[in-house]
């Protein structure tokens, strides 16, 4: 409140400042990403194609082919993240979260809606994962037993749920992951993973683009010139 040539007058912000006041944004703080850096995101346990490793082999059952990979997949995952487990706690990592601001939330099996920790969710994702892997009608194991209708929906369900962790993986415990000197053991396993789940169209696109910048960075899918040098490099390698 202030005198003005002998009026007293109060100012208040009009209701249109009041909504141009509201809808402004507020600054937005880029993410780090730190698997990007250019020191760790070429670290990897392995120098063989994956492309030539996650084609289906000649005389083998694809369904087979791709129940052997996803149990192979959720041990590896599941595995790596027991590395950087202590670190993720209800504190730590209150949501589900991906790069980018992805929020995942959990969906039971009678699709009811649960909010959880990334703790949880994992827990609940390799718990879900086991439960069916280790179900004989399901993943069969014995000779003369058939892989059941709806069998390749339930992989593609498994490898969904399973890129989550890896994106939280890489977006709230990647420094982790470099201190414990196993980043490299992530990125061939992530590298592995899309190849994979691409050549069996595995995943939507749409739920694979939060760590498409990582995918870029790693050249997993190389242009013609870098398969080019690739040949090169194993003609030179031969003739030596």
């Amino acid at each position: 409140m202030d005198v003005l040539f002998g009026w007293r007058y109060t100012w208040e912000p009009s209701k249109n400042e009041r909504k141009a006041s509201k809808k402004e944004k507020k600054p937005v703080i880029e993410e780090k990403k730190e698997y990007l850096d250019q020191q760790y995101v070429q670290a990897a346990i392995t120098d063989q194609d994956l492309r030539i490793i996650v084609r289906l082999p000649e005389g083998i059952d694809q369904d087979e082919w791709l129940a052997t990979n996803t149990i192979s997949f959720f041990h590896n995952i599941n595995l790596l993240y027991s590395t950087i487990s202590e670190y993720c706690t209800s504190s730590t990592c209150p949501n589900m979260s991906g790069p980018g601001n992805t929020q995942y939330t959990w969906y039971d099996e009678k699709g009811k809606k649960t909010k959880c920790s990334a703790a949880q969710y994992v827990d609940y994702v390799m718990s879900f994962m086991d439960k069916h892997i280790t179900d004989e009608s399901v993943f069969p194991t014995k000779f003369g037993h058939t892989f059941p209708n709806g069998f390749e929906a339930t992989v593609k369900k498994f490898f969904r749920l399973l890129l989550h962790v890896i994106a939280h993986i890489y977006h709230a415990h990647y420094r982790e992951l470099v201190h414990l000197d196993v980043h490299a053991h992530m990125n061939s396993a992530f590298a592995h993973f899309i190849l994979f789940t691409h050549q069996f169209r595995l995943i939507d696109p749409k739920e694979t683009v939060v760590l498409d910048d990582l995918v870029e960075a790693m050249h997993i899918f190389p242009s013609e010139k870098d398969d080019v040098q690739d040949s090169e490099k194993q003609d030179a390698k031969e003739s030596s």
